[in-house]
């Protein structure tokens, strides 16, 4: 351990951009720093290195968004290096292609070895599955909601008592209605093309374009929400592309298909989530396969933003039907737009008291601070364990 550091983590995650895995591993640093330790991430780094900075942590650079099996091992030396120069005590992998790099460099320092199970990876093949198990072999594994962790249960048959649930977390400071300027909010409604005295509500679909999150069907419900309910709804698609423009390209020739040019607007990456939430009435994750957690839907909640998304892994756990957002059928359009007209009649007092309640449960279950002393005490818990290993060979060395 270094000099002046109660505390040392080596968390490994591919990237610094943005989503659950990096958002989480700053929030991580940042507990580990403001404890009075060293929080060290070994990644590729990305537009997020400021705000790791900002928190206290250190970006060690390493090609951990590499999957080429000669870069893991130069990983894995790498990694097993920095472990021995730098004093870590907990190396925490939060991905599959780094995780097998930081698992050889755990065991070969043999330093406790902790992953977080981010999200439910498809094993259709016997390499893939493989592939996959890393992020079982943590000492102990994280899994980010009781859907993923009957998931890891199920997939890799390990002990449960290794597998401890931490949801996501929200930053409350941060996602917080009052703390939102309403220039802020006038200013982002006139960059989605809302003009003053635009009455629409405005519905946000916040995700990557990607295939699996369903735009395509939201597309296809709100050409049926158009036919019912013309003229009254804005839709929002905010999200990074990542170099799929060929998905990109389908979206943008289904809204047109569909003559929805004036109701959907595509606007690329967002930086201010809040602001973002709070320009908007509802926000819609219509996913067609499951999400682990879903932390999009909880910090719209966290903004006192009614949600409805398809009932599908996390959400299912994350939104209660009827009182903080509406669930549906994964893929079924009809009942998407049945729901979107409904939250829509339900009107603006309805929908303000629906998320009230929804942001009241977020601060009780879901908070940031929460998954910060859940997660500092897994580490507690692994530096305890190693002790007691270490106290056992000692007195085997001296029985013998």
């Amino acid at each position: 351990m270094q000099e002046g550091h109660i505390l040392t983590v080596l968390q490994v995650t591919p990237e610094l951009n943005a989503g659950g895995v990096e958002r989480t591993t700053l929030e991580m640093a940042e507990a580990i720093s403001r404890a009075g330790g060293l929080a060290l991430v070994a990644s590729a780094g990305g537009r997020l290195e400021p705000d790791l900075e900002a928190v206290g942590g250190e970006l060690i650079k390493l090609a951990a968004n590499s999957k080429n099996p000669i870069a893991a091992v130069a990983n894995a030396c790498a990694l097993a290096r920095i472990v021995r120069e730098r004093g870590v005590q907990i190396v925490h992998a939060r991905s599959r292609a780094p995780a097998w790099s930081a698992y050889a460099a755990a065991r070969i320092t043999n330093t406790p070895f902790v992953t977080t199970y981010h999200g439910i990876y498809n094993a259709r093949s016997g390499p893939k599955r493989f592939y996959n198990s890393v992020m079982a072999k943590g000492d102990l594994i994280i899994a980010n909601s009781e859907y993923t962790r009957a998931h890891i249960l199920a997939e890799h048959g390990v002990a449960p008592e290794r597998v401890v649930t931490i949801p996501r977390g929200v930053d409350l400071d941060i996602f917080d209605p009052a703390k939102v300027r309403a220039e802020d909010v006038a200013a982002m409604r006139t960059a989605w093309g809302r003009r003053d005295g635009d009455e629409r509500v405005a519905m946000l679909m916040p995700a990557r374009l990607t295939r699996w999150k369903g735009h395509l069907e939201l597309i296809d419900a709100l050409k049926l929400v158009e036919a019912r309910k013309p003229g009254v709804l804005k839709v929002i698609i905010a999200g990074d592309a990542q170099g799929r423009h060929a998905y990109e390209q389908d979206i943008v020739t289904r809204i047109e298909g569909a003559k929805l040019q004036d109701v959907v607007a595509i606007v690329g990456h967002v930086g201010q989530m809040p602001v973002a939430f709070a320009a908007s009435d509802l926000a819609v994750f219509p996913v067609i396969e499951p999400e682990a957690f879903g932390r999009g839907a909880v910090e719209a909640q966290a903004m006192g933003v009614p949600v409805i998304a398809s009932k599908l892994g996390g959400f299912a756990e994350t939104i209660v039907e009827g009182e903080t957002g509406a669930l549906v059928p994964a893929g079924d359009v009809t009942a998407l737009a049945d729901a979107i007209v409904r939250f829509i009649e339900l009107g603006p007092e309805a929908r303000a008291r629906m998320g009230q309640r929804g942001r009241e449960r977020v601060r009780g279950l879901y908070s940031k601070n929460a998954l910060q002393t859940a997660t500092l005490a897994v580490y507690q818990q692994l530096l305890r364990a190693a002790e007691e290993q270490n106290r056992l060979k000692v007195q085997h060395k001296s029985a013998s």
